[in-house]
């Protein structure tokens, strides 16, 4: 029973599940059997997925996996939205998975008041995509600002320029990201903006809607920085969450969803607390309220 559950996790296909169970000389097994079997699953996800959280966790990454689920007679698209944080340890760990629609601020809401209740404390910059309504609970929930996925952003960013000027755009915009701190990050941001205004209106419009979200990493350690930037820290992540819920297709409802990618993330987890620290330690203290831009406290409060 170990193996299957162990081959299934893995992404092995119920197909070829059975097939390695007729190679141990066993009998063939079915799809309600190998469901059967990996319910007890279900235990161990939820042990994981719910465990009380203690200490400070400084940094929370969100990021959505897009899954597709049978709802009333219906196949739907809904989003696994993933929670990873690291804690004033240099550790970093999966702490949540919830499922519904990316968009609603409601289910923002409440994933995120459900990882307050388990005790997650002490956040104080969360990173993650511009998904509509996370600004808003990001507000509601915790006294933390928001830094916008660099690498996303830059993708839209650059949709308002043609492909041939990417290279020469990307680079007068990055002159900001290669600043020692917020201030001369803000300048050269501006800067560049009304360099690229003439010729590319819409791309500067948004460099000024969107400077504080973009730079807001650009407040906290040095030392902690290329971390804080993007969602690209748990990439690796997403694609293995991807790569086993390819092999399934269609899930037949939200629980299998919760019991095979909380699996995956469970497994994940392990091998992270066996590795080395996360992130250096002694910065954590260079972390100050007074530090932070004022500006981006505002922008969080009133989204």
């Amino acid at each position: 029973m170990a193996v299957i559950q162990e081959a299934w996790i893995s992404g092995v296909s119920t197909r070829r599940v059975d097939e390695l169970v007729q190679a141990m000389g066993l009998s063939g097994i079915s799809k309600s059997t190998v469901s059967k079997l990996c319910k007890d699953i279900d235990e161990r996800v939820g042990e994981f997925l719910n465990r009380p959280l203690t200490g400070e966790w400084p940094y929370l990454w969100l990021d959505a996996t897009y899954l597709k689920v049978r709802q009333g007679g219906r196949i739907v698209p809904v989003a696994a939205i993933i929670a990873v944080a690291a804690n004033t340890e240099g550790r970093r760990e999966i702490i949540g998975l919830g499922i519904g629609p990316s968009e609603a601020e409601t289910f923002w809401t409440e994933f995120l008041r459900s990882l307050r209740v388990r005790g997650l404390g002490g956040v104080r910059l969360v990173i993650s995509d511009a998904h509509t309504g996370l600004k808003a609970a990001i507000a509601r929930v915790f006294e933390a600002t928001w830094q916008r996925c660099r690498v996303h952003w830059m993708r839209n960013a650059l949709a308002h320029v043609s492909r041939g000027q990417h290279t020469v755009v990307a680079a007068a915009i990055r002159q900001a990201f290669d600043q020692p701190d917020r201030t001369h990050a803000g300048e050269t941001w501006r800067k560049v903006a009304e360099q690229l205004r003439p010729r590319w209106p819409k791309l500067a419009d948004l460099m000024d809607a969107s400077e504080h979200d973009v730079l807001a990493y650009m407040s906290f350690p040095r030392q902690h920085r290329t971390k804080l930037h993007s969602t690209n820290p748990i990439e690796r992540l997403n694609k293995e969450v991807k790569r086993r819920a390819d092999v399934v297709g269609i899930f037949p409802n939200e629980a299998s969803i919760m019991r095979l990618i909380g699996a995956v993330l469970f497994e994940q987890n392990d091998e992270w607390q066996t590795s080395s620290r996360y992130m250096m330690v002694e910065a954590f203290a260079q972390i100050d309220k007074e530090e932070i831009d004022p500006i981006l406290s505002i922008t969080t409060k009133a989204a």
